[in-house]
């Protein structure tokens, strides 16, 4: 399979070629604070190949002392990127980052003990197609 990808400013764009073993929804400290968000959802391959296609801004990554968590991202934008883990043997996608429509679903919560407080029942609030007048 073929994914592309990029930034919000597109300053950033990638290639995955692969397939991808796991996708996880995770719900550890580290996944909350760097997404500002109840999780991070990602996909993880130890298989498939990372192409930066174009790199007109800069690409940096940020690693929490003593932590196995790491964050690329766009120097321009914010935006979360594709990075390589595990001394390069594991390739970690934020989802989000993708063009290509995924088909693939999540296969877990993980760090279900570190959830966000508020993120319960979420399929129970009001939903609307924007943002609501």
């Amino acid at each position: 399979m073929e994914y592309l990808g990029s930034c919000l400013c597109k300053g950033v764009k990638f290639k995955i070629s692969g397939d991808f073993e796991s996708f996880y929804l995770c719900h550890c400290r580290y996944c909350r604070k760097d997404t500002g968000s109840a999780h991070a959802a990602n996909l993880f391959s130890a298989t498939a190949k990372l192409e930066w296609i174009k790199r007109d801004t800069e690409i940096r990554s940020f690693q929490p002392h003593n932590s196995k968590h790491v964050k690329a991202f766009c120097t321009h934008c914010g935006s979360a990127l594709p990075n390589l883990q595990m001394d390069g043997k594991l390739l970690v996608v934020p989802a989000g980052s993708l063009d290509t429509k995924l088909k693939l679903r999540p296969d877990a919560h993980i760090f279900i003990a570190n959830k966000a407080e508020w993120d319960e029942s979420l399929e129970q609030i009001h939903k609307f197609e924007r943002l609501p007048e």
